[in-house]
C-alpha cells in the first residue's frame, strides 16, 4: 500500500527542516545512581543532536539535499553544532547566531547494557524562532517540510507557507504546548513517540488514540514503539512493523533517524510497509553506537541489515 500524497518534483532541496539542534554530552554509566552518591562514567561522547537537525543529517548522508532553519548561541557549543551540520552536508544559510545566547545542550546518562537514558537539557529562551522569521522563499524551496513540536508558533507559519505551495508537512510529535492542536491540523504525516497519543487524546487504548489523532486531518499517523517497532494508521487500516533486535548502546536519536527513514521512503515512493521496515532498521542500527548521529548507517548497509535478518 502506497501513501497517496503529492510531493512536488524538482525543488532546490528535498527536505527543509525547522526545529531543534543541540550538542549532546553522552555519559555512559554502569547503573542509575542513587541520590547523594558518586559514580564513575564508563564512556563519554560529544556529538550533534536535536530532532530535526539529526533527521536532516541522516537524510543528507543518504544522498538527499537538505536545508536547516534554526538558531545557535554565540558560544563554543554553537560553533560545534554549526560545524557538525556543515560536515554532514546540510545547508545552514538559515542557521542564525544569537549574540549573547547559550546554545542548546544536553547531558544524557545512558545505562550500560540496556541503552536506557535520562536527558538533562537547557535551552536559552533567546533562541526562540518567531513566526515572522519564516520566509516564503525558503520554505517553498523544499519538496517536504519537516517540523517538531517545540517551535509551535513558527512551525504553524512554516506549515501554512508549505500548504500554499502544495508541500507536504511531516512532524516529529513529542511535546504538547499551546497551539499544538492547531499545528497538527496543518500536518500531512504525523509521527509521534509512544507516549504522545495518550498525552494528546487522553485515551489509553493505543488504536483509539491513533484514530483520534488522524481526525486532525493527517493523511497518515504513526507511533514509534522503541524496540517494539512502529504502528501506522492509513485509510482506516493499521499497519504494524516489528522492530529489529540489536545490542543497544544508546537509544539517543533513534526516533530522529526513524523520521529520516520515513521521509526517505516517502521521497522514493515506497510502499508504507517498506517505509516502516527501513525506518525501524535505520533506528535500530543507530542504537549500536553512542550519540544521535554516530551510528547512522548508509542506505546500502541498512538494506543489507534487513536482508541478513530475513535469512535468520
Amino acid at each position: 500500500m502506497r501513501l497517496e500524497l503529492y510531493i512536488p518534483p524538482l525543488k532546490p532541496f528535498d527536505v527543509v527542516g525547522l526545529g531543534l539542534n543541540a550538542v549532546d554530552h553522552i555519559l555512559v554509566i554502569p547503573k542509575y545512581p542513587k541520590p547523594d552518591t558518586k559514580l564513575s562514567i564508563v564512556d563519554y561522547y560529544k556529538g550533534g543532536g536535536g530532532q530535526v537537525a539529526t533527521a536532516l543529517a541522516a537524510l543528507s548522508r543518504w544522498g538527499l539535499k537538505t536545508k536547516y532553519i534554526g538558531k545557535i548561541g554565540s558560544d563554543e557549543f554553537g560553533e560545534f553544532q554549526k560545524q557538525s551540520l556543515i560536515s554532514e552536508g546540510v545547508d545552514i544559510k538559515e542557521l542564525k547566531k544569537v549574540t549573547g545566547a547559550r546554545s542548546q545542550f544536553a547531558f544524557i546518562m545512558v545505562e550500560k547494557g540496556t541503552g536506557r537514558r535520562t536527558i538533562i537539557w537547557d535551552r536559552d529562551q533567546r533562541l526562540r524562532i518567531e513566526p515572522e522569521e519564516m520566509k516564503e522563499e525558503v520554505i517553498s524551496k523544499g519538496r517536504i517540510l519537516h517540523l517538531d513540536t517545540h517551535e509551535v508558533d513558527a512551525s504553524i507559519e512554516a506549515a501554512k507557507i508549505a500548504k500554499r505551495h502544495n508541500i507536504p508537512v511531516v512532524i516529529d510529535a513529542e511535546k504538547i504546548k499551546e497551539r499544538t492542536e492547531e499545528l497538527l491540523r496543518l500536518v500531512d504525516v504525523l509521527i509521534s513517540s509512544s507516549s504522545f497519543p495518550e498525552k494528546l487524546t487522553g485515551k489509553k487504548d493505543f488504536k483509539k488514540a491513533l484514530r483520534e489523532m488522524k481526525g486532525y486531518g493527517c493523511k497518515i499517523v504513526c507511533a514509534t514503539l522503541g524496540k517494539g517497532g512502529a504502528i501506522a494508521l492509513y485509510k482506516d487500516k493499521f499497519i504494524v512493523a516489528r522492530g529489529f533486535k540489536v545490542k543497544a548502546r544508546d537509544t539517543t536519536g533513534a526516533g530522529d533517524v526513524f523520521h529520516a527513514g520515513f521521509i526517505y521512503g516517502m521521497l522514493k515512493n515506497w510502499e508504507i510497509e517498506n517505509i516502516l521496515k527501513f525506518s525501524n532498521a535505520a533506528a535500530a542500527m543507530k542504537c549500536r553506537s553512542l550519540g544521535a548521529r554516530q551510528g547512522i548507517a548508509g542506505v546500502g548497509e541498512i538494506r543489507e541489515f534487513i536482508q541478513s535478518v530475513r535469512k535468520r
